[in-house]
């Protein structure tokens, strides 16, 4: 069987069924793929699992669809930690950073597990580390966006000269290659918009690796970071940003729901 590990070189992914027994070391980042279109009975069991914080703000959804979707990501979120460290999902507690960047509550070593997670149209990616930063990103790619005009509201100089110069047609795969990247760098900061997306770049060219280029805050900043592009599905663009270099990636597909790399991503 073809491993599930690859270095942080590494362009793309391949999503594994996990194994019985997860072993997650301070060497190693796990990302999950899941799909949050799930029946009735699923969505009332995640629902059950969840805090009172947590249903507090599915309810304030106004679709119920968006609203199942919440409560199932968080469901999910809630399971693989609870593989982790080895508790029940509905035991655990998050606490938030300033800038909204979730914690467990019972994790504050240095060896501590980080998570992070993202969802787009009735997908979701959760990225899992122990010791370091971690953030994921993942954006549908649609066709009722202009590139053009939020690249140049909220992109670098130098990445907007990029995507001007490439050819029309990869304009828009750059475009959400770029911001998937800038979102990932910034999740796993925590510094969420107070971290301004113009003042850093990353590389957004079809085809060339994922990575920070730059920081204007502090040269040495983009050598402690790792960016990787993610596959999750066809339509998609996503990213992981990770501290540091010394790392292999796992990737695994939440077991309890299905999922075809060639399905129509749910609108």
């Amino acid at each position: 069987m073809k491993s599930a590990e690859m270095t942080a070189a590494s362009l793309d992914a391949t999503w594994f069924s996990p194994p019985e027994r997860l072993i997650l070391g301070c060497d190693a980042v796990h990302v999950w793929r899941a799909n949050l279109d799930q029946s009735p009975s699923q969505i009332a069991l995640f629902k059950n699992n969840l805090d009172d914080v947590e249903r507090s703000r599915a309810d304030r959804f106004y679709f119920s669809r968006d609203r199942e979707r919440f409560i199932v990501a968080r469901g999910i979120l809630r399971a693989i930690l609870g593989r982790y460290s080895n508790r029940a999902p509905e035991s655990l507690s998050f606490n938030y950073s300033a800038h909204g960047k979730p914690a467990l509550v019972s994790e504050s070593e240095a060896d501590a597990i980080r998570f992070n997670l993202s969802h787009s149209h009735g997908t979701a990616l959760y990225a899992v580390s122990r010791g370091r930063e971690i953030g994921v990103d993942l954006e549908f790619m649609r066709d009722d966006l202009e590139p053009d005009q939020i690249a140049e509201r909220f992109f670098s100089h130098s990445e907007i000269e990029t995507l001007r110069a490439l050819p029309l047609s990869l304009r828009k795969y750059a475009f959400f290659l770029c911001w998937t990247r800038k979102e990932a760098y910034i999740k796993a900061k925590g510094e969420g918009l107070s971290l301004p997306l113009d003042q850093f770049d990353v590389s957004l060219i079809p085809g060339e690796p994922a990575a920070l280029l730059s920081t204007q805050s502090d040269s040495n900043e983009a050598l402690r970071w790792s960016l990787l592009n993610l596959t999750p599905a066809s339509g998609y663009a996503a990213a992981l940003a990770t501290k540091g270099r010394d790392w292999t990636l796992s990737c695994w597909q939440w077991p309890r729901s299905g999922f075809s790399d060639n399905r129509a991503p749910a609108r």
